[in-house]
């Protein structure tokens, strides 16, 4: 799950439980820029730039619904959050995917493990792509990402595509390069969108974008879950009042 559980809808707290209950079942959670302005607001509330982000982000509803919960379970939940990661990776496989919740700056530079090694990309060589990544970036990078390929993949296909959500994908229309489809499909909801698929990538998208646009609310976006195995989509429309 990429993050932004706050911020949205009529119940975030709810959404907080559901999340953190994933994560008890094996589930991964990341951190999401909503989350992040909530934690700089409740690391320095008196400081008004703080308070503008967060509530301009649409954080009043979090920040009354995290008010009615027992101190206790607010501290735990909290804390829970603030040791979300920023990022996760998985082989599916030979196929290394990458997850950020907003994407990744292209062409910061970073070691390759240096052992000897089968082709491809090892878990050394993610965790030192995506550590030297800035926490800003994988956080709230936009256009930088969807509109420049990532030159991760070589001229075969082979290497890491990068999952990412925070754009909801009607807005890389006029962004992204190479989007494999048209954000909204006949239904009128955003779907997923594959960017960046061109002969330099073996006609592989170097980057997912799942985003569908929960947040616009019932008519324009629905929920995503992407099963890397086979790239089978499944979407849950956003109903009146969620």
């Amino acid at each position: 799950m990429l993050g932004d559980m706050i911020d949205r809808g009529p119940d975030p707290v709810g959404v907080l439980r559901l999340c953190r209950n994933l994560t008890e079942h094996g589930g991964c959670v990341l951190m999401g820029n909503h989350e992040d302005l909530m934690l700089n607001y409740l690391e320095v509330p008196d400081d008004p730039l703080n308070l503008i982000n967060w509530q301009g982000n649409g954080g009043e509803t979090t920040r009354d619904g995290l008010a009615t919960l027992p101190e206790h379970e607010c501290i735990d939940l909290l804390n829970w959050i603030g040791e979300l990661p920023l990022f996760a990776y998985e082989f599916v496989g030979s196929r290394p995917y990458v997850m950020t919740h907003a994407g990744i700056r292209p062409h910061v530079p970073f070691d390759r493990a240096l052992e000897p090694r089968a082709a491809g990309w090892s878990e050394d060589d993610l965790m030192a792509m995506l550590e030297a990544q800035a926490p800003e970036d994988l956080l709230w990078i936009r256009d930088d990402f969807w509109g420049v390929p990532t030159d991760l993949l070589d001229m075969s296909g082979e290497g890491p595509v990068v999952v990412a959500g925070h754009t909801p994908t009607a807005y890389l229309e006029g962004m992204a390069d190479r989007p494999n489809r048209r954000p909204v499909g006949e239904d009128g909801l955003c779907r997923m969108v594959e960017v960046g698929a061109c002969s330099a990538t073996g006609d592989v998208a170097d980057r997912i974008d799942i985003d569908c646009g929960a947040a616009g609310g019932s008519g324009f976006g629905q929920l995503l879950m992407l099963r890397l195995d086979d790239m089978q989509e499944f979407y849950e429309p956003v109903l009146e009042g969620e």
